[in-house]
């Protein structure tokens, strides 16, 4: 069960969960489409780093390598996938993604996926705040 203490936002009528309580992956995972593995510099990580590197700068080299750039806003845009990184001052939080139809969708550490109407809705608690957007070309089906 989800916290309302930790997500202050996040009431019954804007999420509802869409898979059940798992360790095997996070939210850093689940935003890059990985149900596989915790990523985490020093555990799973696309290149090697700092094993204590948890800065949204470093966050924001992850998405770069995997063909993000920033984006002003996460607003639906078609042909585009979207991600909003979150923060607390200069540390990385969390991670959501947004679907093809514009709802946004979360993993939240070792609890259930969820969706959520917009990125604004897991925040506010210990994810602190959306500290930016960034999009990549949709991969097109053959």
């Amino acid at each position: 069960m989800i916290s309302t203490s930790s997500f202050p936002r996040l009431i019954l009528h804007y999420h509802r969960v869409t898979s059940p309580a798992t360790a095997a992956y996070n939210c850093i995972a689940w935003a890059v489409g990985d149900t596989y593995n915790w990523w985490q510099p020093g555990l799973h990580w696309p290149f090697v780093t700092h094993p204590f590197d948890d800065t949204v700068e470093e966050l924001k080299r992850v998405f770069r390598t995997l063909g993000c750039e920033e984006c002003p806003a996460g607003n639906l845009e078609p042909g585009f996938e979207k991600v909003a990184l979150f923060g607390v001052a200069d540390q990385y939080t969390h991670a959501a993604r947004q679907l093809s139809e514009g709802k946004w969708t979360s993993k939240v550490g070792a609890e259930e996926d969820i969706e959520h109407e917009s990125p604004d809705a897991v925040g506010g608690g210990i994810y602190g705040e959306v500290v930016l957007y960034m999009k990549r070309k949709q991969a097109t089906s053959i």
